[in-house]
C-alpha cells in the first residue's frame, strides 16, 4: 500500500530555533542592514562587497548551527508518509537532519551562481565567497539566493507538489511572504492542513485547518502524535 503524501511548507521560525537569525525579528533589519541593501539586485549593483560580506557572515553562522527537534521530527514522519518539504529557508538544516526531499524556494546559502548565466550553479567550498571568484565563463559569482524583486523559479514545482498533498503542514512561517503563502490556494479542498505556529495566523480558518500553537520543536512532535495515533 502506498504511503500518503505529506507536504510541509517551512519558514524562518523553524531555523530560528537553531539560532539562525531572521530579519523579520527586527523590523525588517538584518544585522542592522535594511534588507534592500543586502537582498536585492539594486543592493548588489550598489555595493556588491557589502552583499558578499553579509552572506559570508550568514554562511559562517550556518556552519555553527545544528538541526533541532522540529527538523528531526519531519524526518521521523518519513517512516509513515511520503514527505516533501518546500522551504522558504536558505539554510540546509532540513538536509542535515536527514530529510530526503527538500525544495528550496528562495535559493541555498551554501551554493553560488554566475552573474551572467543563472544556470551555472556551484557548491561553495567553505563559508567565504570573494570578489574575484568567477564562474567558468569568467563572470563574478553571486549568492544563489532569490532576492527581493526577483522571480521565484521553483514556485511552479512547489505548486505541483502542493496540489498532490494528502496532508499539508505549515511550520515556522507567518504566511505573509508571497508567492510561498499562496501555495495554500493549491492544496486540494479535502486535504487536512496543520499549522504549527505560536501565533495563529490572521486569516479565517477553514474546517480543514488544525492549529498547533507551538514552536516547531514542540509542535512537530505533537503533529507526529496526531497523525500516527
Amino acid at each position: 500500500m502506498s504511503k500518503k503524501k505529506l507536504v510541509v511548507l517551512s519558514g524562518a521560525g523553524i531555523s530560528a530555533e537553531s539560532g539562525i537569525k531572521t530579519f523579520r525579528d527586527n523590523n525588517g533589519l538584518w544585522e542592522n542592514h535594511d534588507v534592500t541593501e543586502v537582498a536585492s539586485p539594486q543592493g548588489w549593483a550598489k555595493d556588491p562587497h557589502l552583499v558578499l560580506d553579509f552572506y559570508n557572515q550568514r554562511r559562517k553562522q550556518l556552519y555553527e548551527c545544528q538541526p533541532n527537534n522540529g527538523h528531526y521530527g519531519l524526518v521521523e514522519l518519513e517512516k509513515y508518509f511520503e514527505v516533501s518539504i518546500i522551504t522558504q529557508n536558505i539554510d540546509d538544516l532540513h538536509e542535515q537532519a536527514g530529510s530526503s526531499d527538500v525544495l528550496h524556494l528562495h535559493g541555498e546559502l551554501k551554493k553560488v551562481r554566475s552573474t551572467t548565466d543563472e544556470s551555472l550553479v556551484y557548491d561553495l567550498e567553505g563559508w567565504e565567497l570573494k570578489w574575484g571568484d568567477t564562474c567558468e565563463k569568467g563572470s563574478q559569482l553571486r549568492p544563489h539566493i532569490v532576492w527581493f524583486g526577483e522571480a521565484v523559479p521553483a514556485i511552479e514545482t512547489a505548486i505541483e507538489i502542493a496540489a498532490r498533498a494528502d496532508i499539508f503542514v505549515v511550520v515556522g512561517t507567518s504566511l505573509n511572504v508571497y508567492p510561498a503563502a499562496g501555495l495554500l490556494n493549491y492544496v486540494p479542498s479535502a486535504t487536512p492542513i496543520y499549522i504549527i505556529d505560536p501565533h495563529q495566523p490572521a486569516f479565517t480558518p477553514s474546517k480543514n485547518i488544525t492549529f498547533i500553537q507551538e514552536k516547531g520543536t514542540e509542535g512537530v512532535p505533537q503533529l507526529i502524535n496526531l497523525l500516527t495515533n
